[in-house]
Protein backbone atom coordinates (compact mmCIF):
# COMPACT_ATOMS: atom_id res chain seq x y z
CA UNK A 1 0.00 0.00 0.00
CA UNK A 2 0.79 3.70 -0.59
CA UNK A 3 0.73 7.05 1.06
CA UNK A 4 0.61 10.67 -0.44
CA UNK A 5 3.53 12.45 1.85
CA UNK A 6 4.68 15.64 0.49
CA UNK A 7 5.19 14.92 -2.93
CA UNK A 8 6.35 10.93 -2.17
CA UNK A 9 5.06 8.12 -2.10
CA UNK A 10 5.11 6.33 1.40
CA UNK A 11 5.50 2.75 0.87
CA UNK A 12 5.85 0.67 4.37
CA UNK A 13 7.31 -2.33 5.13
CA UNK A 14 10.19 -1.89 2.30
CA UNK A 15 13.48 -3.68 3.43
CA UNK A 16 16.31 -5.99 1.71
CA UNK A 17 17.28 -5.77 -1.65
CA UNK A 18 13.84 -3.93 -2.71
CA UNK A 19 15.08 -0.93 -1.22
CA UNK A 20 18.30 -1.05 -1.51
CA UNK A 21 17.83 -0.69 -5.71
CA UNK A 22 15.72 1.88 -5.31
CA UNK A 23 18.53 4.62 -3.41
CA UNK A 24 21.53 3.13 -6.04
CA UNK A 25 19.10 4.39 -8.70
CA UNK A 26 18.43 7.25 -6.49
CA UNK A 27 14.86 6.76 -6.82
CA UNK A 28 14.30 6.86 -3.26
CA UNK A 29 15.31 7.06 0.39
CA UNK A 30 14.72 4.90 3.36
CA UNK A 31 13.68 6.07 6.56
CA UNK A 32 13.10 4.12 9.67
CA UNK A 33 11.79 1.36 7.82
CA UNK A 34 9.58 3.45 5.26
CA UNK A 35 10.47 3.65 1.55
CA UNK A 36 9.93 7.11 0.01
CA UNK A 37 9.57 7.65 -3.50
CA UNK A 38 8.78 10.68 -5.47
CA UNK A 39 5.80 11.15 -6.29
CA UNK A 40 6.35 11.56 -9.74
CA UNK A 41 8.34 8.70 -10.55
CA UNK A 42 5.59 6.47 -8.57
CA UNK A 43 3.25 7.96 -11.39
CA UNK A 44 2.17 6.64 -14.45
CA UNK A 45 4.85 8.00 -17.58
CA UNK A 46 1.38 9.63 -19.17
CA UNK A 47 1.19 11.14 -15.39
CA UNK A 48 4.16 11.97 -14.74
CA UNK A 49 5.38 13.18 -18.40
CA UNK A 50 1.64 15.61 -19.10
CA UNK A 51 3.75 18.97 -19.51
CA UNK A 52 2.65 19.95 -22.95
CA UNK A 53 5.63 20.14 -25.23
CA UNK A 54 6.42 23.03 -26.72
CA UNK A 55 8.02 23.68 -30.56
CA UNK A 56 11.17 24.88 -29.35
CA UNK A 57 13.81 25.27 -32.64
CA UNK A 58 17.33 26.48 -32.28
CA UNK A 59 19.58 27.69 -34.41
CA UNK A 60 23.24 27.04 -33.78
CA UNK A 61 24.40 29.28 -36.21
CA UNK A 62 22.84 32.12 -34.64
CA UNK A 63 24.68 34.85 -32.42
CA UNK A 64 21.73 34.76 -29.91
CA UNK A 65 22.99 32.50 -26.93
CA UNK A 66 20.83 29.32 -26.85
CA UNK A 67 19.47 30.18 -23.50
CA UNK A 68 17.54 33.15 -25.00
CA UNK A 69 16.61 31.28 -28.18
CA UNK A 70 14.77 28.75 -25.65
CA UNK A 71 12.93 31.42 -24.08
CA UNK A 72 12.17 33.86 -27.38
CA UNK A 73 10.55 29.80 -28.46
CA UNK A 74 8.81 29.59 -25.74
CA UNK A 75 7.56 33.45 -25.61
CA UNK A 76 6.43 32.59 -29.27
CA UNK A 77 4.45 29.73 -27.75
CA UNK A 78 2.53 30.91 -25.32
CA UNK A 79 1.75 34.20 -27.08
CA UNK A 80 0.35 32.05 -30.12
CA UNK A 81 -1.90 30.16 -27.66
CA UNK A 82 -0.16 26.77 -28.49
CA UNK A 83 0.93 27.07 -24.52
CA UNK A 84 -1.96 28.26 -21.93
CA UNK A 85 -1.82 29.70 -18.69
CA UNK A 86 -1.27 26.93 -16.20
CA UNK A 87 0.43 24.66 -18.51
CA UNK A 88 3.01 22.57 -17.74
CA UNK A 89 6.89 22.90 -19.08
CA UNK A 90 9.50 19.80 -19.29
CA UNK A 91 12.26 19.79 -16.50
CA UNK A 92 14.85 20.78 -17.47
CA UNK A 93 16.72 17.41 -17.92
CA UNK A 94 13.70 16.11 -20.12
CA UNK A 95 13.80 19.87 -22.46
CA UNK A 96 17.77 19.21 -22.17
CA UNK A 97 17.54 15.78 -23.61
CA UNK A 98 15.07 16.89 -26.10
CA UNK A 99 17.16 19.59 -27.50
CA UNK A 100 20.54 18.09 -27.10
CA UNK A 101 21.77 20.81 -24.64
CA UNK A 102 22.80 20.63 -20.85
CA UNK A 103 20.07 20.89 -18.17
CA UNK A 104 21.87 24.17 -17.01
CA UNK A 105 21.23 25.67 -20.64
CA UNK A 106 17.53 25.27 -19.93
CA UNK A 107 17.73 26.10 -16.49
CA UNK A 108 19.34 29.64 -17.33
CA UNK A 109 16.04 30.16 -20.13
CA UNK A 110 13.64 29.58 -17.65
CA UNK A 111 15.13 31.95 -15.22
CA UNK A 112 14.81 34.45 -17.85
CA UNK A 113 11.37 33.86 -19.06
CA UNK A 114 10.27 34.06 -15.00
CA UNK A 115 11.80 37.20 -15.09
CA UNK A 116 9.69 38.45 -17.40
CA UNK A 117 6.87 37.32 -16.35
CA UNK A 118 6.25 34.59 -18.91
CA UNK A 119 6.50 31.33 -16.69
CA UNK A 120 6.26 31.24 -12.71
CA UNK A 121 8.58 28.08 -11.06
CA UNK A 122 7.83 26.42 -7.88
CA UNK A 123 10.14 24.18 -5.78
CA UNK A 124 9.55 20.71 -6.17
CA UNK A 125 6.85 21.65 -8.41
CA UNK A 126 8.66 22.74 -11.99
CA UNK A 127 7.69 25.04 -14.36
CA UNK A 128 4.09 26.29 -16.04
CA UNK A 129 2.58 29.07 -18.02
CA UNK A 130 2.24 32.52 -15.83
CA UNK A 131 -1.77 32.75 -15.15
CA UNK A 132 -0.77 36.42 -16.58
CA UNK A 133 1.73 36.43 -19.19
CA UNK A 134 2.58 39.56 -21.29
CA UNK A 135 0.30 40.38 -24.28
CA UNK A 136 3.43 41.14 -26.30
CA UNK A 137 6.42 39.87 -27.40
CA UNK A 138 9.75 41.48 -26.03
CA UNK A 139 10.52 44.62 -28.65
CA UNK A 140 7.37 44.15 -30.26
CA UNK A 141 4.90 48.02 -30.30
CA UNK A 142 1.35 47.91 -28.89
CA UNK A 143 -1.57 47.34 -31.01
CA UNK A 144 -5.30 48.12 -30.77
CA UNK A 145 -5.84 45.65 -33.27
CA UNK A 146 -7.41 42.32 -31.87
CA UNK A 147 -5.64 39.08 -31.85
CA UNK A 148 -7.69 37.15 -34.76
CA UNK A 149 -8.07 33.30 -33.07
CA UNK A 150 -6.15 30.57 -34.89
CA UNK A 151 -4.02 31.27 -38.00
CA UNK A 152 -5.20 34.26 -40.90
CA UNK A 153 -6.23 33.09 -44.20
CA UNK A 154 -3.85 34.35 -46.93
CA UNK A 155 -5.79 32.74 -49.85
CA UNK A 156 -9.49 32.43 -51.79
CA UNK A 157 -12.08 30.00 -50.93
CA UNK A 158 -14.35 28.36 -54.21
CA UNK A 159 -17.20 29.81 -53.89
CA UNK A 160 -19.75 27.63 -51.55
CA UNK A 161 -22.82 27.48 -49.97
CA UNK A 162 -22.84 26.70 -46.60
CA UNK A 163 -25.55 26.22 -44.11
CA UNK A 164 -24.78 27.15 -40.35
CA UNK A 165 -25.43 24.21 -38.05
CA UNK A 166 -27.16 25.41 -34.90
CA UNK A 167 -25.82 25.06 -31.76
CA UNK A 168 -27.44 23.05 -29.21
CA UNK A 169 -28.39 24.57 -25.97
CA UNK A 170 -28.59 22.97 -22.10
CA UNK A 171 -31.44 20.39 -22.11
CA UNK A 172 -32.48 21.28 -26.15
CA UNK A 173 -34.88 18.26 -27.24
CA UNK A 174 -33.45 17.86 -30.41
CA UNK A 175 -36.43 15.82 -32.27
CA UNK A 176 -35.61 17.23 -35.48
CA UNK A 177 -34.66 13.72 -37.62
CA UNK A 178 -35.39 10.02 -36.45
CA UNK A 179 -31.80 9.26 -34.76
CA UNK A 180 -31.06 5.86 -32.64
CA UNK A 181 -30.88 6.35 -28.65
CA UNK A 182 -27.21 6.24 -28.23
CA UNK A 183 -27.98 5.32 -24.47
CA UNK A 184 -29.36 2.05 -25.42
CA UNK A 185 -26.44 1.06 -27.59
CA UNK A 186 -24.90 -2.52 -26.23
CA UNK A 187 -21.98 -0.83 -25.35
CA UNK A 188 -20.80 -4.79 -23.86
CA UNK A 189 -21.38 -6.45 -26.88
CA UNK A 190 -19.37 -4.10 -29.14
CA UNK A 191 -16.41 -3.93 -26.91
CA UNK A 192 -16.03 -7.53 -26.62
CA UNK A 193 -16.40 -7.94 -30.18
CA UNK A 194 -13.80 -4.85 -30.97
CA UNK A 195 -11.34 -5.86 -28.71
CA UNK A 196 -11.44 -9.33 -30.15
CA UNK A 197 -10.80 -7.74 -33.82
CA UNK A 198 -7.99 -5.64 -32.16
CA UNK A 199 -6.05 -8.32 -29.91
CA UNK A 200 -6.82 -11.80 -31.46
CA UNK A 201 -6.68 -10.83 -34.93
CA UNK A 202 -4.18 -7.98 -35.11
CA UNK A 203 -1.69 -8.94 -37.74
CA UNK A 204 -4.72 -9.38 -40.38
CA UNK A 205 -7.18 -6.40 -39.04
CA UNK A 206 -4.32 -4.03 -38.80
CA UNK A 207 -2.07 -4.70 -41.78
CA UNK A 208 -5.16 -5.11 -44.36
CA UNK A 209 -5.51 -2.44 -46.71
CA UNK A 210 -8.96 -2.99 -49.02
CA UNK A 211 -10.51 0.52 -50.02
CA UNK A 212 -13.91 -1.77 -51.11
CA UNK A 213 -14.07 -2.77 -46.95
CA UNK A 214 -13.29 -5.99 -44.67
CA UNK A 215 -13.89 -8.95 -46.57
CA UNK A 216 -15.95 -10.32 -43.24
CA UNK A 217 -18.26 -7.78 -43.27
CA UNK A 218 -19.28 -7.54 -46.94
CA UNK A 219 -19.54 -11.31 -46.36
CA UNK A 220 -21.98 -10.63 -43.58
CA UNK A 221 -23.61 -7.50 -45.82
CA UNK A 222 -24.06 -9.74 -48.92
CA UNK A 223 -25.87 -12.41 -46.29
CA UNK A 224 -27.96 -9.90 -44.82
CA UNK A 225 -29.04 -8.41 -48.08
CA UNK A 226 -30.07 -11.97 -48.90
CA UNK A 227 -32.08 -12.86 -45.77
CA UNK A 228 -33.86 -9.53 -44.77
CA UNK A 229 -33.76 -7.89 -48.23
CA UNK A 230 -34.20 -10.50 -50.89
CA UNK A 231 -31.18 -8.78 -52.59
CA UNK A 232 -28.83 -11.97 -54.42
CA UNK A 233 -25.86 -10.07 -53.18
CA UNK A 234 -22.24 -11.00 -53.41
CA UNK A 235 -19.22 -9.23 -51.39
CA UNK A 236 -17.94 -8.66 -54.28
CA UNK A 237 -20.73 -6.11 -55.48
CA UNK A 238 -20.67 -4.33 -52.03
CA UNK A 239 -18.72 -1.59 -51.38
CA UNK A 240 -18.09 -0.31 -47.22
CA UNK A 241 -18.34 2.93 -46.35
CA UNK A 242 -17.83 5.63 -43.59
CA UNK A 243 -21.81 6.20 -43.51
CA UNK A 244 -24.57 6.52 -46.31
CA UNK A 245 -23.45 9.95 -47.33
CA UNK A 246 -20.25 9.33 -48.02
CA UNK A 247 -21.94 6.35 -50.28
CA UNK A 248 -23.84 8.73 -51.87
CA UNK A 249 -21.00 10.99 -52.82
CA UNK A 250 -18.64 8.33 -54.56
CA UNK A 251 -22.10 6.96 -56.19
CA UNK A 252 -22.33 10.80 -57.53
CA UNK A 253 -18.42 11.18 -58.07
CA UNK A 254 -18.91 7.58 -59.89
CA UNK A 255 -22.05 9.04 -62.71
CA UNK A 256 -21.91 12.40 -62.90
CA UNK A 257 -19.97 14.84 -65.19
CA UNK A 258 -20.16 18.73 -65.29
CA UNK A 259 -23.33 19.64 -65.51
CA UNK A 260 -25.20 16.39 -66.24
CA UNK A 261 -28.54 15.84 -64.69
CA UNK A 262 -30.13 13.82 -62.23
CA UNK A 263 -33.32 13.64 -60.54
CA UNK A 264 -34.05 13.67 -57.20
CA UNK A 265 -37.40 13.96 -54.97
CA UNK A 266 -38.66 17.77 -54.93
CA UNK A 267 -39.35 17.24 -51.42
CA UNK A 268 -36.08 15.70 -49.61
CA UNK A 269 -32.59 15.68 -47.95
CA UNK A 270 -30.74 18.89 -48.83
CA UNK A 271 -27.56 17.05 -47.99
CA UNK A 272 -27.77 14.18 -51.07
CA UNK A 273 -28.92 17.01 -53.24
CA UNK A 274 -25.52 18.50 -51.65
CA UNK A 275 -23.89 15.90 -52.22
CA UNK A 276 -24.62 15.64 -55.95
CA UNK A 277 -24.19 19.35 -56.76
CA UNK A 278 -20.76 18.86 -55.35
CA UNK A 279 -20.26 15.92 -58.31
CA UNK A 280 -21.48 18.63 -60.91
CA UNK A 281 -25.04 17.45 -61.22
CA UNK A 282 -27.85 19.78 -62.28
CA UNK A 283 -30.28 18.43 -59.55
CA UNK A 284 -34.03 18.69 -61.28
CA UNK A 285 -36.72 18.14 -59.01
CA UNK A 286 -39.89 15.80 -59.64
CA UNK A 287 -42.65 15.88 -57.03
CA UNK A 288 -43.86 13.61 -55.07
CA UNK A 289 -47.44 12.68 -53.65
CA UNK A 290 -49.47 10.03 -51.63
CA UNK A 291 -47.59 7.34 -53.46
CA UNK A 292 -44.46 8.82 -53.83
CA UNK A 293 -42.04 9.93 -56.66
CA UNK A 294 -44.80 11.23 -59.69
CA UNK A 295 -42.82 8.74 -61.89
CA UNK A 296 -45.12 10.23 -64.75
CA UNK A 297 -43.86 13.54 -64.52
CA UNK A 298 -40.38 12.23 -64.27
CA UNK A 299 -41.19 10.31 -67.82
CA UNK A 300 -42.03 13.45 -69.24
CA UNK A 301 -38.50 15.03 -67.87
CA UNK A 302 -36.39 12.03 -69.54
CA UNK A 303 -38.28 12.87 -72.71
CA UNK A 304 -36.39 16.70 -72.82
CA UNK A 305 -33.19 15.89 -70.38
CA UNK A 306 -30.45 13.12 -70.76
CA UNK A 307 -31.05 11.90 -67.15
CA UNK A 308 -27.60 10.21 -65.55
CA UNK A 309 -29.48 8.91 -62.49
CA UNK A 310 -32.84 9.43 -60.66
CA UNK A 311 -32.86 9.44 -56.62
CA UNK A 312 -35.52 7.73 -54.75
CA UNK A 313 -36.76 6.38 -51.33
CA UNK A 314 -38.87 3.65 -52.75
CA UNK A 315 -39.43 2.30 -48.88
CA UNK A 316 -40.68 5.07 -46.94
CA UNK A 317 -40.01 8.79 -49.04
CA UNK A 318 -37.47 10.69 -46.70
CA UNK A 319 -39.73 13.01 -45.68
CA UNK A 320 -43.51 12.01 -45.55
CA UNK A 321 -42.56 8.24 -45.40
CA UNK A 322 -45.09 7.42 -48.17
CA UNK A 323 -44.02 4.13 -50.15
CA UNK A 324 -43.75 4.11 -53.85
CA UNK A 325 -46.75 2.37 -55.26
CA UNK A 326 -46.64 -0.59 -56.64
CA UNK A 327 -47.14 0.62 -60.13
CA UNK A 328 -44.71 3.50 -60.10
CA UNK A 329 -42.00 1.03 -58.77
CA UNK A 330 -42.45 -0.86 -62.12
CA UNK A 331 -43.02 1.91 -64.26
CA UNK A 332 -39.48 3.75 -62.82
CA UNK A 333 -37.33 0.40 -63.31
CA UNK A 334 -38.71 0.38 -67.13
CA UNK A 335 -37.78 3.66 -67.46
CA UNK A 336 -34.28 3.54 -66.09
CA UNK A 337 -33.93 0.38 -68.65
CA UNK A 338 -35.84 2.75 -71.54
CA UNK A 339 -33.21 6.02 -71.33
CA UNK A 340 -30.19 3.88 -69.72
CA UNK A 341 -30.16 5.70 -66.27
CA UNK A 342 -29.46 4.62 -62.73
CA UNK A 343 -31.79 4.10 -60.17
CA UNK A 344 -30.39 5.78 -56.96
CA UNK A 345 -31.98 3.83 -54.14
CA UNK A 346 -31.25 4.79 -50.36
CA UNK A 347 -32.70 2.59 -48.03
CA UNK A 348 -32.17 4.53 -44.26
CA UNK A 349 -34.14 2.63 -41.75
CA UNK A 350 -36.38 -0.69 -42.78
CA UNK A 351 -34.74 -2.42 -40.38
CA UNK A 352 -37.29 -0.48 -37.86
CA UNK A 353 -40.74 -1.79 -39.42
CA UNK A 354 -43.70 -2.08 -36.45
CA UNK A 355 -46.45 -2.82 -38.34
CA UNK A 356 -47.72 -3.92 -41.89
CA UNK A 357 -45.60 -6.25 -44.19
CA UNK A 358 -42.16 -5.42 -45.19
CA UNK A 359 -41.47 -4.18 -48.74
CA UNK A 360 -38.47 -5.58 -51.30
CA UNK A 361 -36.33 -2.52 -52.10
CA UNK A 362 -36.12 -2.35 -55.72
CA UNK A 363 -32.91 -3.77 -56.45
CA UNK A 364 -34.71 -7.18 -55.06
CA UNK A 365 -36.55 -6.86 -58.30
CA UNK A 366 -34.01 -5.69 -60.38
CA UNK A 367 -33.65 -7.46 -63.57
CA UNK A 368 -31.72 -4.60 -66.01
CA UNK A 369 -28.86 -3.46 -63.78
CA UNK A 370 -30.30 -0.02 -63.39
CA UNK A 371 -30.61 0.02 -59.74
CA UNK A 372 -27.78 0.90 -56.96
CA UNK A 373 -28.62 0.32 -53.35
CA UNK A 374 -27.17 2.43 -50.65
CA UNK A 375 -27.62 1.40 -46.79
CA UNK A 376 -26.29 2.21 -43.59
CA UNK A 377 -25.61 0.46 -40.35
CA UNK A 378 -25.56 3.53 -38.40
CA UNK A 379 -29.11 4.02 -37.89
CA UNK A 380 -28.58 0.87 -35.68
CA UNK A 381 -26.88 1.95 -33.28
CA UNK A 382 -25.53 4.95 -33.51
CA UNK A 383 -24.87 7.64 -36.30
CA UNK A 384 -21.44 8.39 -34.89
CA UNK A 385 -20.48 4.40 -35.82
CA UNK A 386 -19.76 5.39 -39.45
CA UNK A 387 -20.76 2.27 -41.76
CA UNK A 388 -22.77 2.67 -44.63
CA UNK A 389 -22.64 0.61 -48.10
CA UNK A 390 -23.32 0.55 -51.69
CA UNK A 391 -24.72 -2.17 -53.28
CA UNK A 392 -24.33 -3.02 -57.20
CA UNK A 393 -22.93 -4.14 -60.45
CA UNK A 394 -18.78 -5.25 -60.78
CA UNK A 395 -17.88 -2.20 -63.08
CA UNK A 396 -19.53 0.48 -60.67
CA UNK A 397 -18.18 -1.19 -57.61
CA UNK A 398 -14.83 -0.98 -59.16
CA UNK A 399 -15.08 2.71 -60.10
CA UNK A 400 -16.06 3.36 -56.46
CA UNK A 401 -13.16 1.18 -55.08
CA UNK A 402 -10.44 3.33 -56.84
CA UNK A 403 -12.79 6.74 -55.79
CA UNK A 404 -12.77 5.55 -52.25
CA UNK A 405 -8.75 4.87 -52.54
CA UNK A 406 -8.38 8.67 -53.43
CA UNK A 407 -10.80 10.04 -51.02
CA UNK A 408 -10.20 7.96 -47.68
CA UNK A 409 -7.90 5.06 -48.67
CA UNK A 410 -9.60 2.48 -46.65
CA UNK A 411 -11.84 2.37 -43.56
CA UNK A 412 -11.58 1.87 -39.92
CA UNK A 413 -10.51 -2.29 -40.39
CA UNK A 414 -11.35 -3.30 -36.82
CA UNK A 415 -14.52 -1.16 -36.85
CA UNK A 416 -15.80 -3.66 -39.46
CA UNK A 417 -14.43 -6.89 -38.42
CA UNK A 418 -16.48 -6.03 -35.18
CA UNK A 419 -19.21 -5.58 -37.05
CA UNK A 420 -19.07 -8.53 -38.70
CA UNK A 421 -19.27 -10.15 -36.13
CA UNK A 422 -21.91 -9.02 -34.36
CA UNK A 423 -24.11 -9.75 -37.42
CA UNK A 424 -22.84 -12.89 -37.31
CA UNK A 425 -23.54 -13.87 -34.18
CA UNK A 426 -26.90 -12.49 -34.18
CA UNK A 427 -26.16 -9.53 -31.31
CA UNK A 428 -27.22 -6.99 -33.85
CA UNK A 429 -30.60 -9.14 -34.81
CA UNK A 430 -30.92 -9.18 -30.98
CA UNK A 431 -30.47 -5.39 -30.60
CA UNK A 432 -32.94 -4.61 -33.13
CA UNK A 433 -35.58 -6.65 -31.45
CA UNK A 434 -35.38 -4.85 -28.28
CA UNK A 435 -35.17 -1.60 -30.26
CA UNK A 436 -38.28 -2.28 -32.12
CA UNK A 437 -40.23 -2.80 -28.70
CA UNK A 438 -38.48 0.09 -27.19
CA UNK A 439 -39.14 2.60 -30.44
CA UNK A 440 -42.71 1.35 -30.78
CA UNK A 441 -43.81 2.78 -27.34
CA UNK A 442 -41.48 5.48 -27.95
CA UNK A 443 -44.26 6.24 -31.06
CA UNK A 444 -46.75 5.75 -29.44
CA UNK A 445 -46.50 8.36 -26.73
CA UNK A 446 -45.22 10.80 -28.95
CA UNK A 447 -48.69 10.63 -31.67
CA UNK A 448 -51.12 10.06 -28.63
CA UNK A 449 -48.95 13.31 -26.76
CA UNK A 450 -49.10 15.25 -30.12
CA UNK A 451 -53.33 14.28 -30.73
CA UNK A 452 -53.87 15.77 -27.36
CA UNK A 453 -52.70 18.85 -27.14
CA UNK A 454 -52.12 19.60 -30.88
CA UNK A 455 -55.02 17.49 -32.18
CA UNK A 456 -56.58 20.28 -34.21
CA UNK A 457 -53.36 21.96 -35.50
CA UNK A 458 -50.98 18.66 -36.97
CA UNK A 459 -52.58 15.70 -39.21
CA UNK A 460 -50.67 12.77 -38.94
CA UNK A 461 -50.95 9.22 -39.43
CA UNK A 462 -49.33 6.92 -37.19
CA UNK A 463 -45.73 5.66 -38.85
CA UNK A 464 -45.86 2.05 -39.61
CA UNK A 465 -42.11 2.01 -39.25
CA UNK A 466 -38.77 4.36 -39.17
CA UNK A 467 -37.74 6.49 -36.59
CA UNK A 468 -39.98 9.74 -37.33
CA UNK A 469 -43.05 10.95 -38.56
CA UNK A 470 -44.57 13.42 -40.75
CA UNK A 471 -47.40 15.91 -39.97
CA UNK A 472 -49.64 18.13 -41.96
CA UNK A 473 -50.10 21.52 -40.31
CA UNK A 474 -53.10 23.33 -39.88
CA UNK A 475 -53.59 26.45 -42.61
CA UNK A 476 -52.90 29.50 -41.59
CA UNK A 477 -49.98 28.77 -38.99
CA UNK A 478 -47.07 30.16 -40.37
CA UNK A 479 -44.80 26.67 -39.56
CA UNK A 480 -41.49 28.40 -39.86
CA UNK A 481 -41.67 31.22 -36.93
CA UNK A 482 -43.40 28.04 -35.00
CA UNK A 483 -40.04 25.95 -35.38
CA UNK A 484 -38.42 28.97 -34.22
CA UNK A 485 -40.66 29.63 -31.17
CA UNK A 486 -40.05 26.05 -30.06
CA UNK A 487 -36.27 26.51 -30.25
CA UNK A 488 -36.68 28.79 -27.54
CA UNK A 489 -38.30 27.11 -25.53
CA UNK A 490 -35.82 24.36 -26.07
CA UNK A 491 -37.33 22.01 -28.75
CA UNK A 492 -35.78 21.52 -32.40
CA UNK A 493 -37.57 20.47 -35.06
CA UNK A 494 -37.58 20.63 -39.00
CA UNK A 495 -40.21 22.38 -40.41
CA UNK A 496 -41.55 21.06 -43.99
CA UNK A 497 -39.12 24.16 -45.74
CA UNK A 498 -36.18 22.44 -44.96
CA UNK A 499 -37.14 19.27 -47.30
CA UNK A 500 -38.51 22.17 -50.33
CA UNK A 501 -35.96 21.83 -52.63
CA UNK A 502 -36.85 25.43 -53.95
CA UNK A 503 -37.09 26.63 -50.64
CA UNK A 504 -40.70 27.25 -50.83
CA UNK A 505 -42.76 27.06 -47.52
CA UNK A 506 -44.50 23.71 -46.83
CA UNK A 507 -47.40 22.94 -44.09
CA UNK A 508 -45.80 20.29 -42.51
CA UNK A 509 -43.05 19.12 -40.43
CA UNK A 510 -41.27 16.26 -39.23
CA UNK A 511 -40.66 14.52 -35.68
CA UNK A 512 -37.92 11.93 -34.35
CA UNK A 513 -39.29 10.23 -31.41
CA UNK A 514 -36.44 7.34 -31.39
CA UNK A 515 -34.00 9.01 -29.08
CA UNK A 516 -36.00 9.88 -26.14
CA UNK A 517 -37.79 8.25 -23.46
CA UNK A 518 -41.78 9.07 -23.42
CA UNK A 519 -41.93 11.68 -20.79
CA UNK A 520 -39.45 13.76 -22.38
CA UNK A 521 -41.53 13.15 -25.40
CA UNK A 522 -45.04 14.38 -23.63
CA UNK A 523 -42.51 17.48 -23.02
CA UNK A 524 -41.42 18.12 -26.94
CA UNK A 525 -45.59 17.67 -27.33
CA UNK A 526 -46.53 20.18 -24.39
CA UNK A 527 -43.83 22.87 -25.44
CA UNK A 528 -45.19 22.93 -29.02
CA UNK A 529 -48.21 23.68 -27.80
CA UNK A 530 -46.74 26.54 -25.43
CA UNK A 531 -44.61 27.84 -27.95
CA UNK A 532 -47.94 27.60 -30.94
CA UNK A 533 -50.00 29.29 -28.31
CA UNK A 534 -47.21 32.18 -27.36
CA UNK A 535 -47.52 32.86 -31.30
CA UNK A 536 -51.15 33.69 -31.12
Amino acid sequence: MGLLLRGWLRIGGATGRREGRFQEAGWATFDCGILLIPLRLALPPETALSARTPAVFLDRESKEPVYLQIAHSLMREIHRGRLHPGDALPGYRTLGERLGISRNTVMAAYRELQAEGWVISTPGEGSAVAPDPPLRLPGQAASTVPVPEGPAMGFDLATARLEEVPKGSPGLLKVASGLPDPRLLPGAELARAYRRALVLNRQQNLELEDPQGHPMLRQSLARMLSESRGIAASPDNILVTRGSQMALFLVGQALISGGEAVAVEALGHPGVWEAFARAGARCLPVPVDAEGMRVGALAQLAESERLRAVYVTPLRQYPTLVPLSIERRARLTELAREHRFAIIENDQDSEFLFEGRPRAPLAAEDRAGVVIHVGTLSKIFSPNLRLGYVYGPAPLIALLRALRQALDRQGDMVLERAFAELLDDGDIHRHLNRMHQTYRVRRDALCQALSQTLGDQLQFQVPEGGLALWAQVAEGVDVDRWAARALERGVAFQPGRRFSFDGGPVQGLRLGFSNYPETDLKEVAHRMWASLEEGR
